[in-house]
């Protein structure tokens, strides 16, 4: 590594100004920062010097969901040897069907979104930023395996430009880019995305080429009120197979136990904030509680378990990996809290009472994202007003 390091030092002046590849000087910028610690330091000015900067925080996030990443392949095997009355005792081959469907999605969403990126750095003459090491990844894993690969090119171009660099760039989107590109594709092909069925097999020799399976809210949202969740082979399923994510849907948000693991990785250094979390899953809870409490027949999803209702469908996976967002989501201490409540209960709202969609964790983080700003204006206007209550009390006195 240190030979490496030499002789890349070497080549750097050819890539700084002055040299003949200064043009390039982003995206060789951009490569050896993400290989290794710049060489330069600040002198004066409010620096921080660490060496944890944001493209090793991103790793960070990225290793968080490694558990769900490749749980979500397996399960995509899995799935598919379900429907197509394979063995599922295999956990290697599984695993490597998974892997192979899976793969073409993550590439295609690197490959277009960095691609973006490093033309635009280039253009403005700016650092390669670091945040799509983390939306790279999310964007597949949140769509059905069998999404096609243009459309994924096209809704990651979308998001890319139109969520992020028309903003600045990292650091100044106000919307969640990895959700503008799963909108993007539900509200432009809606028939791919509706969110109520899941794609589970590629075809073989107990199976239609194509065969999709409703995933277990899509269930619940088109069927009689009561009816039991079954998964493709007509078996009921239960809390356990929620938990551990033995079900069809987007692929890398189904195991809330590996979500669970993500999460403890976030928290234990210090990325996510603990508070979005807790007060969104209560806010989840109590929504769902109140809904059950209230349930009725011409909405079947309000007859769910508030426990079942945290498991099922992507809010456990938005709450940890999406409403955490640094740069989305409130900055205020008491803004967070607010912040992550309303997510929970407004992503039980649309799931019991939007038949038509039977998921509302991603439309809950994008309109929070757009409220976010707001919450925390209010919250530091409100301290504003109570200091400066304080204060002329003291005067008077």
């Amino acid at each position: 590594m240190g030979k490496l390091k030499q002789s890349i030092d070497k080549v750097k002046p050819h890539f700084e100004k002055g040299g003949k590849f200064e043009k390039l000087h982003s995206v060789f910028d951009g490569f050896y920062t993400f290989l290794y610690t710049p060489n330069e330091t600040s002198s004066s000015g409010v620096h921080i010097h660490d060496s944890n900067d944001s493209k090793r925080t991103m790793i960070i996030v990225v290793l968080s969901l490694l558990p769900c990443c490749l749980f979500g392949m397996w399960n995509i095997g899995y799935q598919h040897a379900l429907a197509t009355g394979g063995d599922t005792s295999q956990l290697l081959p599984l695993f490597f069907y998974g892997l192979f469907a899976a793969l073409p999605q993550i590439l295609t969403a690197y490959i277009v979104g960095l691609g973006i990126e490093f033309v635009i750095a280039q253009i403005r003459g700016h650092e390669i930023q670091e945040g799509y090491l983390v939306s790279g990844i999310l964007i597949p894993m949140i769509c059905p395996i069998d999404t096609p690969c243009w459309m994924i090119a096209v809704a990651v171009a979308f998001a890319v430009i139109f969520a992020k660099e028309v903003f600045g760039g990292t650091g100044y989107n106000f919307l969640n880019v990895a959700l503008v590109a799963r909108a993007f594709l539900f509200f432009a092909y809606p028939s791919k995305m509706s969110g109520d069925n899941v794609f589970v097999s590629l075809g073989g020799e107990h199976a239609v080429d194509g065969f999709t399976g409703a995933t277990p809210l899509g269930q619940l949202a088109s069927g009689a009120p009561g009816a039991t969740v079954t998964d493709v082979l007509g078996q009921p399923l239960t809390f356990a197979d929620y938990f551990w994510g033995f079900i069809p849907g987007s692929w890398g948000e189904t195991s809330t136990f590996c979500i669970l693991i993500g999460m403890v990785i976030l928290l234990a250094t210090g990325i996510a904030s603990w508070k979005i979390i807790t007060s969104g899953v209560a806010g989840a809870f109590l929504m769902s509680l109140l809904a059950y409490h209230f349930h009725s027949d011409i909405y079947p999803v309000t007859m769910i378990p508030p426990l079942e209702q945290l498991c099922l469908g992507g809010f456990a996976f938005a709450i940890v990996f999406m409403a955490t967002d640094p740069v989305t989501a409130c900055r205020t201490e008491t803004g967070k809290w607010i912040y992550g409540f309303l997510i929970g209960v407004i992503a039980i709202i649309i799931r019991c009472y939007n038949t038509g969609y039977p998921e509302g964790a991603m439309l809950a983080v994008l309109l929070m994202n757009c409220f976010a700003s707001l919450i925390d204006w209010c919250v530091v206007n409100s301290n504003v007003r109570r200091r400066m209550r304080r204060t002329g009390a003291r005067a008077a006195q």
